[in-house]
């Protein structure tokens, strides 16, 4: 009985198998599968066809019929082998990939190039956002979380304009989606500078950690606002500091945002002076075999006499002649900034006495540095330098104060605006946080002032910036009390 189950592919109560490892019509009959009639059913077969055809292999008229490219799905959701996947959508797929979109955050450097600058100035859309806050690296502020709780405020604080301005939640929640998501990121907030600078637009957002902090303010136009990035674009000063004591030489290069440590192989010590000379311990020559050629390798006469050791003041000398003799050929043969040097008092003078550069300055740090950490070095420093820091905007500020009863200098926007789409301005002076809202159009000279943002203006005063720049000129950020008479703005015309 067993053998019949296998051969026929039935079991005992008559239900089919298709034998093991063969294909499921193995045990049927060969033919088209068409099945005879049973004798019995034959009267209900032919009264079904009569009543649903009218002649061979044609339908009555009164039978519905259903159009062949129906949706049969209409009305319910569809799965694909109902294994809960939905079923294929050009359109509804392309939708929901629009609104999944991530918007690619990007950190841009504190110091900008202009190439940089000029990207986000240039930069037009709908709606674009700028906001610049101040922001802390250390201190109960930190502590506190309240930079993330600004920025929080700020953030809901652009979602509120842009409902004022008729915008949904579809476009504003995306747009400010990255922000958001800042928010939590702690290690963001724990490495910041004093400011912080954020550019939002539809699948666009950057922002930058400005070593300098900005005057806080929120722009919304079609352009992004960059005034207050001036300060990190425009800086071209640099100088070095040289912390020197008789066991220490320390090189470093700083600007007017911050201080890095120069790597150069000099000398650490009188010891190791005399060891690479490969003098002995006890006399020292000095000569005249060049004008650069250092004591230690000069013919001449000898400093101590019958063997005795030479006094410190030449020994440090010395010290110093072999260090300054490698920064020149290193470093300073090829530059020009200002060098500051910062030690014990009686040292300094030696230096300079045995030092080839020509731009050593004047003043310079006294007390010892040898342990002193870098950023209260470079706070001195900065502090010390600022007067070099500030001499461009010092010349230009006596240039305008020279030339103020002539035609070539303005302190009304209604003059300066003009002037700066047309390329006439070589120094502009801009007083922190202030805009004028209006309309430019070049063509018809026609300038039109606004009385407030919402009036589809644009920031006056942050397109003669950017077009001042663009055209070669200079432009200061200032305060109120720097910038000439006071005002908004200011300018210096090149005719």
């Amino acid at each position: 009985m067993g053998k019949d189950k296998t051969t026929m592919g039935k079991d005992a109560d008559g239900v089919f198998h298709p034998g093991k490892g063969k294909p499921s019509g193995i045990n049927k009959e060969e033919g088209l599968g068409l099945q005879a009639t049973p004798p019995e059913k034959m009267d209900e077969y032919l009264e079904i066809t009569e009543k649903y055809t009218a002649g061979e292999d044609k339908l009555a008229e009164h039978v519905p019929v259903r159009h062949r490219n129906r949706n049969t799905s209409k009305g319910e959701d569809t799965y694909k082998a109902k294994e809960n996947k939905e079923e294929s959508n050009k359109s509804r797929n392309e939708t929901f990939t629009e609104e999944r979109t991530t918007t690619v955050v990007e950190e841009l450097p504190g110091m900008l190039t202009k190439d940089t600058f000029s990207e986000l100035a240039n930069y037009k859309a709908d709606c674009c956002v700028s906001l610049f806050i101040t922001t802390h690296a250390a201190g109960v502020e930190v502590n506190e979380h309240y930079d993330p709780i600004v920025f929080k405020n700020a953030l809901q604080d652009i979602s509120r304009r842009f409902k004022d301005k008729g915008y949904d939640q579809t476009f504003i929640e995306p747009l400010l989606k990255p922000g958001f998501d800042l928010i939590p990121d702690n290690a963001f907030w724990l490495k910041q500078s004093p400011g912080l600078a954020v550019f939002i637009a539809k699948g666009f957002f950057k922002y930058i950690k400005m070593p300098v902090a900005p005057a806080e303010d929120l722009v919304i136009e079609t352009t992004f606002y960059v005034t207050p990035l001036i300060p990190i674009m425009t800086s071209k000063e640099y100088f070095y500091l040289l912390a020197i004591s008789k066991q220490s030489i320390k090189l470093f290069k700083a600007d007017a945002f911050g201080m890095e440590y120069v790597r150069v192989e000099v000398p650490q010590s009188i010891e190791e002076v005399k060891r690479l000379s490969d003098l002995d311990a006890t006399t020292f020559r000095s000569g005249s075999n060049g004008p650069r050629a250092p004591r230690y390798s000069q013919e001449g006469a000898y400093h101590g006499v019958g063997g005795g050791n030479p006094d410190d003041k030449d020994n440090t000398a010395v010290f110093f002649e072999a260090v300054d003799d490698i920064l020149f050929k290193e470093i300073f043969n090829k530059e020009n900034a200002p060098l500051v040097l910062a030690g014990v008092e009686y040292l300094i003078p030696i230096y300079k006495s045995v030092c080839d550069y020509h731009n050593v300055w004047e003043q310079a740090l006294t007390g010892n540095r040898d342990r002193q950490e870098t950023g209260a070095l470079y706070q001195e420093a900065k502090e010390l330098m600022q007067p070099y820091f500030n001499q461009r905007l010092t010349k230009a500020l006596e240039n305008f104060g020279n030339k103020s009863a002539t035609e070539l200098t303005s302190s009304i926007a209604a003059d300066i605006i003009p002037a700066a789409y047309y390329g006439r301005v070589s120094h502009l002076f801009i007083c922190k946080g202030e805009h004028i809202w209006g309309t430019f159009d070049e063509m018809t000279n026609e300038l039109k002032f606004h009385d407030t943002s919402n009036e589809d203006g644009e920031d006056l005063i942050d397109n003669a910036v950017v077009k001042t720049l663009a055209a070669g000129g200079e432009v200061f950020l200032l305060d109120k009390e720097q910038t000439p008479a006071q005002s908004q703005m200011a300018a210096l015309f090149r005719y």
